[in-house]
């Protein structure tokens, strides 16, 4: 008799922790609003990673909506991201990536590296506190797992924090 209890239990506990979240097609609320967190921020991403200026007032207010949902600090990140494009705006964008930071985001942690091992952004490099990012990196469970490296991590961020080049007027063949 006990074995029964245990295993209804048991069973009444496993329906209790699975939510209809976690199954693909679902239509609860919570579903429909992780798909459209992940499509802010990817659409955002996208806009950050173009270097349009003219798509990042679009990209910010789709970083702004995803926050709310935000638990790795990604939106953090990209929205310092989008602030140092549009001109950097030195102590907002070290706030934003501090809170990336805390949140575990690699990207982040690069970044400030970048920040303070140059000096990127800030008048002087500070050489102790790039070394504990660095540190902070090695301990954040990507890294441990290898991807992304660190390296691979500061290149991307090497490539969103470099302005485009500007674009080409075409050539008339006439």
């Amino acid at each position: 008799m006990k074995k029964w209890i245990v295993l209804a239990a048991s069973l009444g506990l496993a329906g209790c922790s699975s939510s209809m979240c976690d199954s693909p097609w679902s239509r609860s609320d919570c579903q429909t609003e992780r798909l459209l967190y992940q499509n802010d921020l990817l659409q955002a991403k996208i806009l950050v990673g173009s270097g349009d200026l003219e798509s990042l007032e679009l990209a910010e207010a789709l970083l702004d909506r995803a926050a709310r949902d935000d638990q790795t600090g990604e939106t953090a990140f990209y929205k310092a991201v989008l602030l140092i494009r549009l001109g950097p705006q030195t102590d907002e964008v070290l706030k934003l990536l501090e809170k990336a930071v805390a949140k575990g985001h690699p990207h982040a942690t690069a970044l400030m590296y970048k920040i303070y091992s140059e000096p990127f952004l800030v008048s002087e490099a500070d050489p102790e506190r790039a070394e504990e990012y660095r540190a902070d990196y090695a301990n954040l469970d990507v890294a441990k797992s290898g991807y992304p490296s660190f390296e691979r991590a500061l290149a991307l961020v090497n490539a969103l924090v470099t302005p485009p080049p500007e674009s080409l007027t075409p050539v008339d063949p006439q």
